[in-house]
């Protein structure tokens, strides 16, 4: 249950209890997992324990140790008698002021994203205190019951209101793609909607068809919301605005002053925002943020790369192989840093997700085809990488 609140998929819990049950003799045992349910059965006798997740998902630092605690056990170092005072221990690592770093983590990627997809200065600044008013509004809306079925629809409205009221202030004219997604795309489901393929391929029909279905009403739901947002302000959106990481160098502007773009180099100083912001905001802690500055950093390296080469959908599946790769070669010289948790903050990058929000906001049917191509293209490399890293890691063991 603590792997399915660290954000494990359904697959990977699964293969985890099967070697943990393997390796301390546990005789023969059937697991069935789903999103929030795990199901025990010992087929002789046919007695069945059925466990049900009960926290709210774990933050990064957590995430990692509880990584940490399954491979020790996979490997025998820890007995099974010891798995509920460990797990105690680190549930009971709460974080100090969740409120005001998710708000600040929020900001920090709001503010990354447009640095990273050069939007003018403007909306640099307008992005960044948007986001932190996202922030705000989803912790709001958590402490009522009833709004959390609308609160991607309310937050994206909110968000697009202020950006389009002071983009009609200011005349600027149309306004980039990811000035107005940028403040919501910590709420965008695109991990969600991967891992959901990526079961999917892995035979885990109904839980990825349950992912799948969620994030996409989610992801409608957030086009929705910036819609009306849109139409209530006028909003103009410019349709040629850069809408894929591997491209961002590319935009050009002919504006002065606040409408000017940021130049190339302020493309990875967003990266290094990003990171930061996704650290702060999902409870990273500071050793894992380094690890999330220099994998983010590596990740949009090698997709700025190879996106000429290969093109933006081919680069992205790529990228996600070697760093899958990079990742577990990683785990298999320290248990310190899980592949699951090294990997997760690259993922965040290269998933398409904010990409099929912006899509669907600029009603563009070739930009919803070339998100849903990443998409797969992304679950691809992944499965590549997590084949290669399997027999390449199996061999140094």
């Amino acid at each position: 249950m603590a792997l399915l609140d660290a954000g494990a998929s359904v697959t990977d819990v699964a293969t985890s209890l099967t070697r943990a049950a393997a390796r301390h003799d546990a005789g023969r045992l059937d697991f069935s997992v789903l999103p929030e349910l795990v199901i025990t059965t010992e087929p002789v006798s046919g007695a069945t324990l059925v466990a049900q997740t009960q926290s709210p998902p774990l933050a990064f630092a957590q995430a990692a140790a509880v990584n940490r605690l399954a491979r020790a056990v996979e490997a025998g170092s820890v007995p099974l008698a010891d798995i509920t005072r460990g797990l105690a221990r680190i549930r009971a690592a709460a974080r100090s002021h969740d409120g005001l770093k998710w708000v600040a983590g929020a900001a920090l990627v709001a503010l990354g994203l447009a640095l990273l997809f050069r939007c003018p200065w403007w909306a640099v600044v307008l992005a960044f205190v948007a986001g932190a008013g996202v922030g705000i509004v989803t912790r709001l809306l958590e402490r009522i019951r009833s709004a959390a079925a609308i609160a991607p629809f309310l937050t994206a409205c909110v968000s697009t209101l202020a950006v389009g009221a002071t983009a009609a202030a200011l005349g600027t004219g149309p306004v980039p793609l990811y000035a107005v997604c940028a403040p919501v795309a910590i709420l965008v489901p695109g991990a969600v909607i991967t891992k959901a393929l990526l079961e999917l391929t892995a035979t885990d029909i109904v839980t990825g068809s349950a992912r799948l279905s969620y994030g996409l009403i989610v992801l409608g739901f957030m086009a929705a919301g910036i819609a009306a947002g849109g139409t209530l302000t006028g909003l103009r959106v410019d349709p040629h605005s850069v809408s894929l990481v591997g491209t961002a160098a590319q935009a050009t502007g002919l504006g002065s002053g606040w409408q000017q773009l940021p130049p190339v180099w302020c493309s990875w100083l967003g990266v290094v925002v990003l990171a930061l912001g996704v650290g702060i905001a999902f409870g990273s802690g500071l050793a894992l943020n380094l690890v999330n500055l220099v994998v983010m950093t590596g990740a949009y390296a090698t997709l700025t790369a190879l996106t000429p080469l290969l093109g933006s959908v081919t680069a992205t599946g790529a990228t996600a192989a070697a760093l899958f790769v990079a990742a577990r070669l990683i785990e298999g010289l320290t248990l310190a840093v899980p592949a699951t948790v090294s990997f997760q903050p690259a993922f965040l990058l290269l998933v398409p997700g904010t990409v099929g929000l912006v899509s669907l906001a600029a009603f563009d049917p070739a930009e919803v085809v070339a998100a849903l191509l990443t998409f797969v293209s992304l679950c691809i490399g992944t499965k590549i990488g997590e084949a290669v890293s399997e027999l390449v890691v199996h061999r140094r063991a």
